[in-house]
């Protein structure tokens, strides 16, 4: 096993890739570009999912879909030994379920300030939920990102998305 230089091994950056190419098939669907792996401990991908807002749920985020999924099935141990990789840093909704679930730790690709400066961009009107780490809103999750070999690929989604979507 390798790791990168921001001590991810070769293991953490499949999950993370995965997570992008999640992320184009949500865009390819007309949803917005974010996708997520949820991980257990010994590395088996428990479940992946993408973004679902296009049908007007704007609630429908692959990462809290994962936190509901994860209430649901696993047991504390087993959800606080767990791993959420996903294509964006979560919004505050998902990453207070996060906390509030007890799931592990998560690995992130992109930020929230990139995807709110991406929006910017392209001249998207602004989120209406202020783009906070993750740190600000669940200060006991552990999180790794961003991990800048994904920024290109997610900055090239994000500037893909239609216009007025935040």
């Amino acid at each position: 096993m390798t790791t990168d230089p921001s001590g991810l091994t070769d293991e953490d950056l499949r999950h993370l890739a995965r997570c992008v190419a999640l992320a184009e098939e949500a865009l390819d669907a007309g949803d917005q570009p974010f996708g997520s792996v949820l991980v257990d401990a010994s590395g088996r991908v428990l479940l992946e999912e993408r973004n679902r807002e296009g049908g007007g749920d704007a609630t429908r985020h692959p990462e809290l879909a994962l936190v509901q999924w994860a209430a649901r099935h696993l047991a504390p141990q087993d959800r606080a030994s767990a791993t959420v990789y996903t294509s964006g840093e979560h919004c505050p909704m998902c990453a207070a379920a996060h906390a509030w679930v007890g799931l592990g730790r998560i690995v992130f690709a992109t930020s929230a300030g990139q995807t709110s400066r991406w929006s910017a961009e392209r001249g998207a009107a602004p989120s209406p939920v202020l783009p906070l780490p993750v740190a600000e809103v669940a200060p006991g999750v552990p999180t790794v990102g961003p991990v800048p070999r994904f920024a290109e690929a997610m900055r090239a989604l994000h500037l893909r998305r239609p216009d007025g979507e935040a």
